[in-house]
């Protein structure tokens, strides 16, 4: 995807509502059936500290009411955008509230990225005490609204929504979390397992933010490439891509070079461990291919249900890109490029579960009896409910590597090992595509592509006599040993259509998931540790959840290697701060990954009993 593209989705941030012209908001460009419907005017609103907010507001025009409002808060732009409206939620009648936050577009003061939470219990400034007073002047000042809130917002937005949620105003019924960063080193959009996300990031850099322009989220330069495999590797190690292209311009790019751990910086950007307590009810919302931020969407949920057991939440997974949920009048939700799930999965959530869910909380329509979690089944193609998510009847099931590239249920009686060379200047690509970005669909990519190259080691299993479904979070446990000191180790789950699944998907190589693990983070996120060239090294990880089946006939694949480029930055296999690397620190190193007896490598799967 190029760059203009990517910020589409990247820089999501609300459920589709409105087309307001900018930076004159006279009238509200909609659908012909609502053009006449709506009126909008903006309002800049005080924050306790004095610090005014500029917001949108899209209200109803006959008056009749009382509505109830739905508010959302971006950091990119409350009228510099276009929208549409969701006809569902338009013909419903509700007052749809937009907010630039604190020091971007039309808003005041200093903007942060992440901001820390320093509310409840202090005196500090966030976006949990902005929400708090953003909603306390619109119920008192918006005319024939029902004093009842709403929250949404996906991505970015999505923080926004779930950190509003905390120690939130008495109006706040509702709040939808979609697509939630919640931590940007553990498993959100820059970082998984301290891995650094390069080819998203450097897009969403190059896009959104500059210090000297917080106005505008378009490219700053342009791409000297078509290919971004040769583009990156082009760049050479991350310090110079400040010193080529941002200059120093971009905070939240030098922020982050700064912080190569899971120091204090990133520990403060964690929103998790503040959701407690939480009165609005919570729809998180997610998607099973979202190359963003599943992580938050699986991770509110679990917060909530651990830390906040009081609160009426529900989780709600599909088969969907980021984002890709947010619109269903123009991507139903039925296919992700060659994945067909059948059915409009899109459709199902907008009518089904979202406005239903804000209609029974904000004007006490019937209620939808949403479980714990509605979650799609990506292999069988079907909608599943349960009391909560993971699912209860899950048994941890271990698959095992074995010799002769074999993966079976049963531990092999021999031992063994398979080896590879990574040389960081030929890393593995993430993508056989063509582009110079992490396109959003790249999970539902046919991996093919990378099983014939000498540093990626596959194992796979018979054809499967019956059914085999996973839900909930997959778990290697590898045995490795390197001649370098640090390497990543990046772990691809894999559905094997077989060779008569019809002429499009014959064969096709399907990744359930996939993830990475920077070997110095294998202990401990905070206090990196180098591997010991040699020595036989366990190292585990878990990664994102799935709910998928394995058909009976299908076979299940593993594919394992040490490098995931441009997607993932490359690992210098030496033990170093790689945003500060230089090119003399990268080095091949041979690895082994070992089989068999007592270093007996394997993934554990949440097998679902039946």
């Amino acid at each position: 995807m190029r760059p203009v593209a990517f910020s589409r989705y990247f820089c999501m941030y609300v459920l589709t509502m409105i087309t307001v012209p900018s930076p004159l908001l006279a009238e509200v460009s909609i659908s012909p059936d609502f053009s006449k419907s709506y009126t909008a005017r903006d309002a800049d609103i005080a924050m306790r500290d004095g610090v005014k907010l500029h917001t949108v507001i899209v209200a109803p025009m006959n008056n009749k009411g009382p509505y109830p409002i739905l508010l959302s808060r971006t950091p990119y732009g409350a009228d510099n955008r276009k929208f549409s409206f969701d006809p569902l939620f338009a013909k419903a009648g509700y007052v749809f509230v937009f907010q630039d936050v604190r020091g971007r577009y039309r808003s005041v003061g200093k903007f942060l990225w992440m901001t820390p939470e320093y509310h409840p219990g202090g005196t500090g400034i966030d976006e949990s005490t902005d929400t708090f007073d953003t909603i306390d002047w619109l119920v008192k000042n918006i005319p024939h609204n029902n004093g009842r809130v709403g929250l949404i917002g996906i991505s970015f937005g999505g923080f926004y929504a779930a950190a509003g949620a905390i120690d939130a105003h008495p109006a706040l019924k509702a709040v939808s979390p979609q697509a939630p960063q919640t931590d940007w080193f553990v498993g959100d959009d820059l970082h998984h397992n301290g891995a650094f996300f390069l080819a998203g990031y450097f897009n969403f850099a190059s896009l959104c933010g500059e210090a000297a322009d917080p106005m505008v989220c378009a490219p700053h330069f342009d791409f000297a490439a078509t290919n971004g495999y040769k583009f990156f590797l082009g760049v050479g190690p991350l310090p110079e891509f400040d010193k080529k292209f941002f200059h120093g311009r971009f905070p939240g790019w030098t922020e982050t070079m700064a912080h190569g751990t899971y120091d204090d910086y990133w520990q403060a950007r964690n929103l998790l461990p503040h959701l407690r307590g939480i009165r609005p009810a919570v729809l998180a919302v997610g998607g099973w291919f979202d190359a963003n931020d599943m992580y938050g969407s699986l991770h509110v949920y679990s917060a909530l249900k651990n830390q906040s057991p009081n609160t009426p939440a529900a989780l709600i997974m599909g088969p969907w890109y980021h984002a890709q949920w947010s619109d269903p009048q123009h991507d139903n939700g039925q296919r992700i490029d060659a994945l067909n799930f059948g059915t409009p999965t899109s459709i199902f959530f907008d009518e089904q579960v979202e406005l239903p869910f804000f209609e029974h909380y904000l004007r006490d329509g019937p209620d939808p009896h949403l479980p714990g979690a509605t979650v799609f089944d990506t292999g069988a193609n079907e909608w599943h409910q349960y009391t909560s998510w993971p699912p209860e009847n899950v048994v941890t099931t271990p698959i095992y590597l074995s010799s002769g590239k074999a993966l079976t249920f049963s531990r092999d009686t021999k031992s063994g090992f398979d080896n590879y060379v990574s040389d960081p200047a030929n890393p593995v690509p993430s993508t056989a595509r063509v582009t110079l970005d992490m396109d959003r669909d790249y999970m539902a990519e046919d991996q093919r592509f990378a099983a014939g190259r000498p540093d990626v080691l596959v194992y796979q299993s018979e054809a499967l006599m019956s059914d085999v479904t996973i839900a909930g979070a997959v778990t290697p446990r590898l045995f490795i040993s390197s001649t370098g000191a640090d390497g990543d180790f990046i772990v691809k789950l894999i559905d094997v259509h077989p060779n008569s699944d019809g002429k499009s998907m014959a064969g096709f190589e399907e990744l359930v998931r996939g993830d990475v693990l920077r070997a110095k983070f294998r202990d401990s996120l905070e206090k990196p540790k180098p591997l010991i060239p040699g020595q036989v090294t366990a190292v585990s990880f878990p990664m994102q959840d799935a709910f998928h089946t394995f058909k009976k006939g299908h076979r299940i694949m593993v594919q394992i290697q040490s490098s995931w480029f441009p997607l993932v930055d490359r690992n210098p296999q030496s033990f170093v701060d790689i945003y500060t690397s230089r090119p003399i620190d990268f080095r091949k190193a041979t690895v082994h990954l070992y089989f068999g007896g007592t270093n007996a490598s394997h993934l554990d799967l949440p097998v679902l009993a039946r």
